[in-house]
């Protein structure tokens, strides 16, 4: 017989999970108490430090929801920035998921990232949330299949993710401190149900947990929901690592599950933790799990010698800019679109009908393609609307007018400017510089120019040129803290000093609104020198270092009235009339939540004057979640783009034409904030009551027996669809649907249970499964969707109970456009 280490040598060997285990247990038998607590707390900004005695490589780690950042938050290490997470979870596609997520790994791999900070499984739980659209859905379901999909996409490319924000983070007001109560059945039902699904369907190698306490304890210390429900119920076996600056208790967040406290190397882990093991306050076994953690992640990701990674291959290697463009159509979601003088609905544009095209406001020549705060990433390029209908359209067919701007404040310096950044130290010397593509500087940690360092960065200029789109009077600004001295064309606008006077969410002070500083009279096309001499703030040391500031700009400001009667002479002398309107990132951003989900500026103005003028008239909206779409019966179509990503204007320019059908259905209930039922995102005394349970989103749009804009699930398509048949045997659903239009087309069957028996309360119905299909002009296709068990589940206190009794289950093509229904009897 052989020898029982040999044996156990060959079961390993056979087993990569046992060979990476084994791997992992050697590891951390070689380490004392100080190298393992160094581990833990980091190394700088993205990444844990190496430990060469046991072969083991830093790990790095970056932001990645819509693209890769990396290690440097600069426009000068450009990357793909694909549609934003809502846009995604539009498509209802977990397969297109797993698919943007193959691309986020070969990404991660080319800038040597081995974690992505992502997805954000966060529920929509009020439309005031500001960070929305970084998250999927209202829905918990939806949200599950989607993130399920996204992280066996990326993990399949060999790169780890995390989950976040692990749990009940749905709003940014007070996000640091805010004690969410949250009942446990809307827990278990709403907030931890996408992270469940994802460990089950996914098993994702990493969460993150968030600032917010649930009812009590912060998340990066909650025993119960870390320990407890997430590792023990779950069987999570990845690490956990806080969001940044989350971690505030030495032994408290040992105990309470988190692996990991960055930014590093300052946390409340290292050296502070070693202490705590050696006084007696933690044991070493809670920090030889959280290692043990870390060390798993490194063998799965390959850092770790002697351990097989996961994935030794990389998948083929991904078109990313053609992945952006058809993940951006396949989430436009055509919310409305009528006929018009008696021809067929307004889209597709018909070529022969339509040979001038007026595109109106600011935001088709100046796209916004993504949220703001901490998943900013910086293409290499941006095909705006105006760039993408251009090159779609013969020459000369398409005008444009700016009609309203969303923003009358200034905004980082951009078109027109060419700058870079001087480096000196406190006597003046130069120390290095380099390139900016726009004029935002944000250095983390130790991502300085060449020849740079900390400790010897006293000042930054930004200098450059500037040549004006535009004649007229420009005004300049600044963003951030700290000493300026700014100059145009030889004139200083200002010289003086930016506090921080607030405790406010940090990122206001990074991303907030710019202060105006001065105006200079510049004629189009002229080139002019500009330049902000930027003298870091003295004071306390802040726990991460970072230069962080931006030159901003505005153009010429015209009377708004003059605007949008230009545009209205551009429509009235066009067959179709496009205006696009959107959001800013005043409105949409992490750090703080919408007080309104009006449109900013003018722009509701300007389509109502356009629509009066022209009858052909298309809205595009460009938000990452809901606005208020006060005029939406007054024009022909609309058309919801959310935040499309760098190929947004190329992938609207194929949706407009026909060339591809708009393929997205809402993933959330769009609709005045006056109706909607769950609106609450400020704290009272420190507590947010999510006292409305387990009804949200379209829950509670039901529940409370009001009718929204548009419901979830909505969404039209260039053909029409018959359902012709729904057969169930109890455990899952077999559609049958006919493209009855004359087009090919690609149809989303949602599938919703509703209770028609007495029982617990519950909503009226609940999204249970869903399957897309494609058809030619008059060919059928069937689709048969696994009804999980959940979907017939509630939570009552001490476990999941299934709810015996009658059911409904409905083939839609929303929450309230039912085509068929099947009883179920359990």
């Amino acid at each position: 017989m052989p020898e029982p280490h040999v044996t156990a040598a060959r079961t390993a060997a056979a087993d990569p999970d046992q060979a990476r285990e084994a791997a992992v247990e050697a590891a951390l038998g070689k380490l004392d108490l100080d190298s393992k607590t160094r581990l833990l707390a980091g190394q700088d900004m993205w990444s844990l430090p190496a430990m060469p005695q046991i072969g083991l490589a830093s790990i790095v780690m970056s932001d990645g929801p819509i693209g890769v950042r990396g290690v440097r938050w600069t426009a000068d290490d450009p990357s793909i920035a694909l549609p934003s997470p809502t846009a995604l979870a539009a498509t209802w596609d977990p397969e297109l998921a797993r698919r943007a997520g193959v691309l986020l790994a070969q990404e991660a791999r080319r800038k040597g990232v081995h974690v992505l900070l992502a997805p954000t499984v966060n529920l929509h739980r009020s439309p005031l949330g500001g960070r929305h659209f970084e998250a999927y859905s209202e829905d918990p379901f939806l949200t599950g299949e989607i993130g399920a999909g996204y992280v066996r996409g990326v993990q399949s490319g060999g790169v780890g993710t995390t989950m976040k924000h692990f749990v009940a983070n749905d709003a940014e007001t007070d996000r640091f401190t805010v004690n969410n109560l949250v009942s446990e059945r809307a827990l278990r039902e709403l907030y931890l149900a996408p992270f469940e699904a994802i460990v089950a369907h996914a098993r994702p190698w990493g969460v993150m947990t968030a600032y917010n306490r649930v009812n009590g304890p912060t998340m990066t210390e909650h025993q119960r929901l870390v320990r407890e429900v997430l590792r023990g119920e779950w069987g999570f076996d990845g690490f956990n690592v806080s969001d940044w600056m989350a971690a505030r208790s030495t032994a408290g967040d040992i105990e309470g599950g988190l692996d990991v406290a960055m930014p590093g190397p300052h946390t409340v882990y290292g050296e502070a933790l070693a202490a705590a093991v050696r006084a007696g306050e933690v044991e070493e076994t809670a920090v030889d799990d959280a290692v043990r953690n870390v060390l798993r992640l490194a063998a799965r990701v390959g850092v770790l010698d002697g351990a097989e990674p996961v994935v030794a291959e990389p998948p083929a290697e991904v078109d990313g800019v053609g992945l952006a463009r058809e993940i951006a159509r396949r989430a436009f979601v055509l919310l409305r679109n009528e006929p018009v003088g008696g021809t067929g609905p307004v889209l597709p544009l018909d070529p022969a009908r339509t040979r001038r095209v007026a595109l109106l406001g600011a935001a088709a020549r100046d796209a916004r393609i993504l949220g703001g705060g901490s998943a900013t990433v910086f293409p290499a390029r941006v095909v705006s609307p105006l760039d993408g209908l251009t090159a779609a359209l013969p020459e000369g067919a398409l005008s444009f007018a700016v009609g309203a701007d969303p923003s009358d404040e200034l905004a980082v310096a951009d078109k027109g400017f060419t700058l870079r950044a001087v480096c000196r130290d406190a006597a003046g010397k130069v120390l290095g510089e380099g390139r900016l593509p726009s004029g935002q500087v944000q250095w983390i940690g130790d991502d300085l120019p060449d020849g740079v360092t900390r400790e010897t960065l006293h000042s930054i200029e930004v200098i450059g040129t500037f040549r004006p789109r535009e004649s007229g009077e420009h005004s300049f600004g600044t963003r951030g803290i700290g000493g300026y001295r700014l100059a145009v064309a030889g004139e200083t606008l200002f010289d003086g000093e930016q506090p921080l006077d607030s405790e406010a969410d940090p990122f206001e002070a990074f991303f907030g609104a710019p202060v105006e500083r001065g105006r200079a009279v510049l004629r189009e096309d002229e080139p002019v020198e500009v330049s902000l001499l930027h003298t870091l703030p003295q004071g306390a040391a802040a726990p991460v270092f970072g230069v962080m500031f931006s030159l901003t700009h505005l153009g010429p400001r015209r009377d708004p009235d003059e605007l949008i009667a230009e545009a209205v002479e551009a429509a009235r002398n066009a067959d179709t009339a496009v205006v696009v309107v959107a959001t800013t990132e005043r409105v949409e951003s992490e750090g703080f939540d919408r007080v309104d989900l009006t449109l900013p500026g003018r722009q509701d103005d300007l389509v109502r004057a356009v629509a009066a003028a022209n009858p052909r008239t298309v809205v595009v909206v460009n938000s990452g979640s809901p606005v208020e779409l006060p005029w939406r019966d007054e024009v022909a179509a609309v058309l919801l783009g959310w935040f499309p990503g760098q190929e947004g204007g190329a992938a609207l320019a194929d949706v407009l034409l026909g060339v591809e059908e708009p393929g997205g259905r809402l993933p959330t209930t769009w609709g005045d904030l006056d109706r909607a039922p769950v609106t609450n995102v400020v704290p009272t005394d420190g507590e947010l009551d999510y006292e409305e349970g387990v009804f949200i989103g379209y829950r509670a749009w039901e529940r409370a027996g009001r009718t929204p804009s548009y419901a979830f699930g909505h969404g039209l398509g260039y053909t029409e669809w018959t359902y012709e048949s729904i057969e169930s045997d109890g455990t899952s659903v077999t559609v049958t649907v006919r493209n009855s239009g004359s087009r090919t087309g690609r149809e989303v069957v949602q599938l919703y249970v509703a209770p028609t028996g007495p029982g617990p309360d519950r909503p009226a119905r609940w999204l249970a499964g869903s399957a897309q299909v494609s058809a030619a002009p008059g060919e059928s296709a069937s689709v048969t969707v696994e009804l999980p068990d959940r979907a017939f589940e509630v939570w009552d206190g001490d476990g999941w109970r299934r709810v015996e009794g009658t059911y409904e289950v409905h083939a839609a093509r929303s929450l309230t456009d039912v085509r068929l229904t099947a009883p179920l009897t359990f």
